[in-house]
């Protein structure tokens, strides 16, 4: 019981890692993407090129690679970052193309004839975009954004190759040390419990702005 106990504590104490990387990832990248959303729809043909540009290459490329040439190759051109400060920025890069690229298929989901009556009104574009557009755009875009959130947490586990003690590479270690796999399956009820919470997050917010859904 003693060792259970043990090894729970070392895997929660890898968990906060984890949770640190997912939750400063998603307050980056939410915001982060829906600019990139908006530049990716911009009238300005080089500002959406280029954005289209951007998504393209996180999108194609892996995180995996991403987080190897954020770590160790820039550092050959004189920038160079500690691991955690790697790990968010390659993270949050990856994850705003996905977002972009969600908020932008729903901001075009909406009906053109609710842009135009919003100009009959006299509203300018900022003001269109945060009463009328984005309200509906977020109810609209929450299914996907809940996919893709659950799979950040799942990602987080990448970091290991930055030698960092998230909650798998803890998990490993004990297995390794120890020759059993019950931190495997410790770690993996924790995984499940973060994306149970989420889960139940993300239904209460599909209820929430269900409201908008006319």
């Amino acid at each position: 019981m003693d060792k259970l106990m043990e090894t729970t504590l070392s895997i929660l104490a890898g968990s906060k890692i984890t949770l640190e990387i997912f939750a400063a990832t998603l307050a980056m990248s939410l915001p982060l993407g829906l600019l990139a959303a908006l530049a990716r729809l911009s009238k300005i043909g080089v500002i959406s090129r280029l954005t289209e540009l951007y998504i393209w290459i996180m999108r194609g490329s892996p995180l995996m690679l991403q987080l190897l040439f954020v770590y160790f190759a820039l550092p050959l051109v004189g920038i160079k970052f500690d691991p955690l400060p790697s790990a968010l920025l390659a993270f949050t890069l990856n994850y705003a193309a996905y977002f972009a690229e969600i908020f932008r298929a729903g901001i075009q989901s909406i009906e053109r004839g609710q842009y135009e009556a919003a100009k009959t009104l006299g509203m300018t574009y900022i003001q269109t975009m945060r009463r009328i557009i984005l309200p509906q755009m977020i109810h609209r875009v929450l299914p996907p954004v809940s996919n893709e959130t659950i799979n950040l947490v799942k990602d987080t586990s990448l970091i290991y190759i930055l030698a960092m003690n998230d909650l798998l590479r803890v998990a490993r270690t004990i297995v390794q040390r120890d020759f059993d796999m019950t931190a495997f399956f410790i770690a993996g009820v924790f995984y499940l419990a973060m994306t149970a919470v989420l889960t139940w997050m993300f239904k209460k917010l599909e209820a929430h702005y269900g409201k908008y859904d006319f």
